[in-house]
């Protein structure tokens, strides 16, 4: 296969990498606050990201330009579609990132990609809204990354004084997360189970309630009902997801196991959150766990998929 014809098939979904790096680099940087780790760990992971965010940003656009028809059909696809945010939340989590080392830079990174992922927002819903062709079995938990992936606005506004962007954000992330959830739940409830492709994608439902519960507390500044229910649900989901790891452990690689990546990321800063709200031992000790797993995770996904590339896995038509 000619590297023309690799270009054509570079999936969308190779920001979800890029997401779960900037997860990554997000967990350290929290940790350095909460443990004074290095805090050259997580400058380096950052570094990392940006490489990754620019290198795929670059091929993909080259694509869009050589290949249209091929970006036309992952924008049409029922499942493929969702992972076009990925570039807006990317874009925001690296903006929030760089809030310590280069705030202008990160501030104005940061109201790209809310102003995008907001857009993005609306025309997804616009196309579910007015689609003929998605059936109920093309829903996975991917379909939370256009909308719920909203809640992320506040993690890096409220550090940058965008409140108003950041209610919005979250606002129209926690409305529409409980609805997604219940038709994910009934698609895989009472339909077919999902394909070994998408089966990573469970991880996702980690991402809403942790990710929530970080958004939610970086609003209010305090420890309220809602917010321990959010935490609670994000950890409940993790407990889920950890007892089918014999099940996630027997299915061949795939590009959407990236998927594991940022949930665990966000449930990971949320547990160091807890424990800054409530001084509770064993989140200190839950977060340090989850961190070093968080950890190994990724960097067991960076081989798998260093791996696949070198083998002529990645890039090639389904």
């Amino acid at each position: 296969m000619t590297d023309t014809t690799r270009l054509a098939h570079l999936p969308i979904s190779i920001f979800a990498v890029v997401m779960g790096l900037s997860g990554l680099t997000l967990a350290w940087q929290k940790t350095a606050g909460v443990l004074g780790t290095p805090a050259f760990v997580w400058q380096g992971l950052l570094a990392l990201t940006i490489a990754c965010f620019v290198l795929f940003a670059i091929s993909y656009l080259v694509k869009s330009l050589r290949h249209p028809s091929f970006v036309r059909a992952e924008f049409n696809h029922p499942v493929k579609l969702s992972f076009f945010p990925a570039i807006s939340i990317s874009t925001l989590l690296i903006g929030t990132a760089l809030r310590d080392i280069a705030p202008s830079i990160g501030e104005a990174l940061w109201l790209i990609g809310a102003v995008a992922h907001l857009g993005l927002t609306i025309i997804v819903i616009n196309l579910w809204i007015h689609q003929e062709h998605f059936q109920i079995e093309h829903i996975n938990p991917a379909w939370f990354i256009p909308v719920v992936g909203n809640v992320l606005l506040p993690i890096g506004g409220v550090e940058y004084g965008q409140l108003t962007l950041s209610w919005l954000g979250f606002s129209v992330g926690i409305f529409f997360w409980p609805p997604l959830l219940t038709v994910v739940l009934y698609r895989i409830f009472f339909h077919h189970p999902l394909p070994n492709r998408l089966l990573p994608t469970l991880f996702i439902m980690i991402a809403p309630p942790g990710i929530g519960f970080v958004a939610w507390t970086t609003l209010t500044g305090e420890l309220s009902p809602f917010g321990q229910i959010l935490y609670f649900v994000g950890l409940f989901f993790t407990a889920l997801m950890v007892t089918q790891v014999a099940r996630f452990a027997r299915l061949p690689f795939f590009l959407s196991f990236w998927a594991y990546s940022f949930p665990m990321a966000a449930i990971t800063i949320a547990t160091f959150v807890y424990h800054e709200l409530t001084a509770a031992p064993w989140a200190l000790f839950l977060g340090i766990m989850l961190l070093v797993m968080t950890t190994l995770l990724i960097l067991w996904l960076a081989i798998l998929t260093s791996q696949a590339a070198k083998q002529g896995r990645i890039c090639v038509p389904e």
